[in-house]
Formats: structure tokens, sequence, C-alpha cells
């Protein structure tokens, strides 16, 4: 590959900032060392909070390709910068939840972590404006979002992502509550996995303890969010090592 170098500052958002870079194909992304919550009107800057969660994307990143699932990832240049593929973002956030928690806890007044026989798969309307909504399949053909042939491959690779985690996470001894993942469309009209994965978008608690190990200790200020960041990179690393 040519030596990437770094342009212009494309977005901003609430982890993140996106730039330009020599290669049209792919952007350089630096991660931010700032949590935010309840739609960003939460916002906190927190150390080496960037650094952990790059890492912990990249290390999964890479897994999911290894094990078939292909994605926007192309390398960490360091602590807080990836490069990555440049895809047309679909605005869907999509949300797998294997147990309950969150928004579908409150919506159905069930028990916290009552497990599901099978996984909820969820959209929702990206919009800051909105809160984004909730959206089913309908409502995304009539907003025309995205096509009905995307929005299945969408669906069976989230639930591909969910397969991989569960077994990643499980080798940690954590449990994988629930996730949300966005993805993006190549040139090619390529359904392409993107965004990021983290304890920042993952709900994740000790298996043994039931403490969490996501963005709800910075949500519902349970603890150090930086301490529970360096367990999650820490058990990770240990697990993908051992794979190598």
């Amino acid at each position: 590959m040519t030596e990437i170098v770094k342009g212009d500052l494309l977005y901003t958002g609430k982890a993140k900032e996106m730039y330009a870079t020599n290669d049209p194909d792919v952007l350089w992304v630096d991660y931010l060392d700032q949590a935010t919550a309840l739609n960003g009107k939460k916002k906190v800057a927190i150390d080496q909070k960037g650094l952990l969660n790059a890492h912990i994307s990249s290390l999964i990143f890479t897994d999911l390709a290894q094990h078939g699932i292909k994605n926007h990832f192309i390398e960490q240049l360091s602590d807080r910068v990836q490069l990555v593929r440049r895809v047309k973002m679909i605005p869907l956030e999509t949300v797998v939840r294997n147990a309950a928690s969150g928004s579908f806890e409150r919506k159905f007044a069930v028990d916290h972590l009552m497990k599901f026989d099978e996984p909820v798969l969820e959209f929702f309307y990206k919009s800051d404006a909105l809160d984004d909504p909730f959206i089913n399949d309908s409502q995304v053909a009539a907003l025309k979002v995205a096509s009905a042939e995307t929005v299945a491959e969408m669906k069976r690779q989230a639930l591909l992502v969910n397969d991989r985690l569960q077994a990643i996470f499980a080798e940690m001894g954590v449990q994988l509550v629930d996730f949300k993942i966005e993805f993006g469309l190549t040139d090619e009209g390529q359904v392409l996995l993107a965004d990021e994965i983290s304890p920042d978008s993952c709900r994740l608690v000790d298996e043994k303890t039931q403490k969490s190990l996501d963005k709800d200790v910075f949500r519902k200020d349970l603890g150090d969010l930086t301490t529970v960041y360096k367990e999650v990179l820490q058990r990770l690393a240990t697990v993908e090592g051992s794979q190598q």
C-alpha cells in the first residue's frame, strides 16, 4: 500500500474524527478521549478511552475478518489511529440483543438480563435530532433508507457477527448482552460492516460477578470507565493472542 497521508477533516462524531487521505478509498480515523451518553447530552473527557477503544475495535475487526466476516478495517497505525475503507454509511443502527437490558427492558418491563431463546434484532434510524428512533422494515422502505435486499443482508451479517462475538466474549468470561453495529455500502454496492465494535457499542457483563464492563459504567456512574475498558482489552488481547 502507498504511504497514507492524513488529509482534511470530514466528520467529527461523539467518539471519533474521520479524515480524508491521499487515497480516495481510505479514511483516517482518530479515536477521541471522550465519553458521551444520552445521545450526546452527557459528555466527559476520559483519559485513554480513545486508545483503549481503538485497540479493542482493531482486535475484534481483525478476528471477524479471519472468521469470514468482511469489514472496513484495514490497519491500526498508532494507539488512537486506524485506517479504514471508505464506504457510504447506511443511516441505520443495527442492534442485536441476547438478553434484556436498556431500552428493551424498560419498554417491556421484563427482568434485567432475561435471556432470549433467539437473538432479537432491531433497527434504529440514525438521527440525533430525532434521538435515533426505532424503525421497522416497512418504515425503512417508506423512507427509502435502504433496499429490501440491503436490509436482508444487514440482518444476515448481524447474526453472524453475534455468533462470533458471543464466542469471543465467552472465552473472556463475559456475557454479550447486546451490541450496536453499523454498515456501509462500497462503490460496488457491497454491504460492509463498518464504524467500531467496542465497550462503547456493546453491553457486556462479567459472567461471575455480573458487573458491567461497558459504557453503562459511565451512563450509570458505576465506577471508573478507564479501569473497566483496560480490563476488557486485557482479557481480549489474552484470548486473541492464544489463537495466533
